[in-house]
């Protein structure tokens, strides 16, 4: 069987519309509703299906898609509703299509508000909606402001009920709106900048049993592993030494998907980090849905490229595959409601 940890949902523009009213009242005419008829709905979740079967996938788990997800913008409570429609959207797909589909919620990370004031639509999504999940964008400012980093106290209470309710955060980051970077160019920033935070902090000391996917092979941090490594043994840097542990072993209290789209990126973080800390992830559709002019497949057609890595094993192309998602998404198997 093949999991997909990382896909975004495929949607009608009847949503986008709802986010264009939204942001045009600023919510002056209250919440309102995204008017989705249900036979759009039924058409956008089987096009991703037949996606999903054209390269073999069997289940995928989806989520908002980040860059759309504006957690910046004013007041919060757009953004609170945005989000939630977003969910509710994504509940229906998987409703419509329960043996293929799982859902990811998104959450109302607007920095106006607090991570505390996040947790009632995680409690829904997961408790309510069945989703088995929730992304989270480590810049919610979207480049315009300071965020603390993840390592930082500032996210505990979302961390304690991630505890709680033994779902995993996938760190994925979302809009961009500084100017010097692309919002792709930003999620590899900001991943990196998330995984050298929390592996330098007490996080995984206070909450040990705490989960998190890093989108897109852990950004920058694998191919710059060995300036990390001698960051954590040099006599003055000493980054990370709240851990008491050498860069490596940290760097396995992580999970990583395996979107790089590269067959020698995907070796080093499956060398760097071991094939028991990686998870299949495409984003398909996404960025990488482009033709590989040497193979002729999408780019982010990936299952073929991960099979080709001869050294794998059977047993580690399992893992990869299946296993370390189902160990992981303990909720995975749950009927969907």
């Amino acid at each position: 069987m093949v999991i997909d940890v990382h896909a975004h949902v495929i949607a009608p523009a009847e949503l986008y519309a709802y986010k264009a009213w939204l942001l045009s009242s600023r919510g002056a005419h209250g919440r309102g509703n995204p008017q989705v008829p249900p036979e759009r709905l039924r058409e956008c979740a089987e096009q991703n299906i037949a996606i999903m079967d054209s390269v073999g996938t069997d289940i995928q788990l989806l989520s908002p898609r980040p860059f759309q997800l504006m957690h910046s913008e004013q007041p919060a409570s757009v953004v609170r509703w945005w989000i939630q429609a977003n969910n509710d959207l994504i509940a229906e797909q998987v409703r419509l299509f329960p043996q293929r589909l799982r859902g990811v919620a998104a959450l109302p990370q607007a920095p106006s508000l607090e991570p505390a004031e996040w947790l009632d639509e995680l409690d829904r999504a997961v408790n309510e909606l069945g989703f088995v999940g929730c992304l989270v964008n480590p810049d919610p400012s979207e480049g315009t402001g300071y965020v603390p980093p993840m390592g930082d106290e500032y996210w505990y209470p979302l961390y304690e009920r991630l505890v709680e309710l033994d779902v995993p955060a996938i760190i994925h980051s979302a809009g961009c709106k500084n100017g010097r970077e692309s919002y792709s160019a930003h999620f590899i920033t900001e991943e990196s900048i998330a995984v050298l935070s929390l592996l330098n902090s007490r996080v995984f000391l206070d909450f040990p049993t705490l989960k998190i996917i890093v989108c897109h092979g852990g950004g920058s941090v694998p191919y710059q592993a060995g300036r990390w490594r001698a960051a954590r043994l040099h006599p003055r840097l000493g980054e990370g030494s709240v851990l008491r542990e050498s860069f490596d072993e940290s760097l396995r209290r992580l999970y990583y998907d395996t979107a790089l789209y590269d067959p020698l990126a995907l070796e080093l973080l499956f060398k760097t980090v071991g094939p028991d800390r990686c998870l299949f992830g495409t984003e398909k559709p996404g960025s990488g849905s482009a033709r590989d002019p040497n193979t002729g497949r999408d780019f982010d057609d990936l299952k073929p490229t991960i099979e080709s890595i001869a050294w794998l094993s059977e047993e580690q192309r399992k893992l990869i595959f299946e296993d370390n998602a189902r160990k992981l998404f303990s909720r995975l198997d749950d009927t969907a409601r």
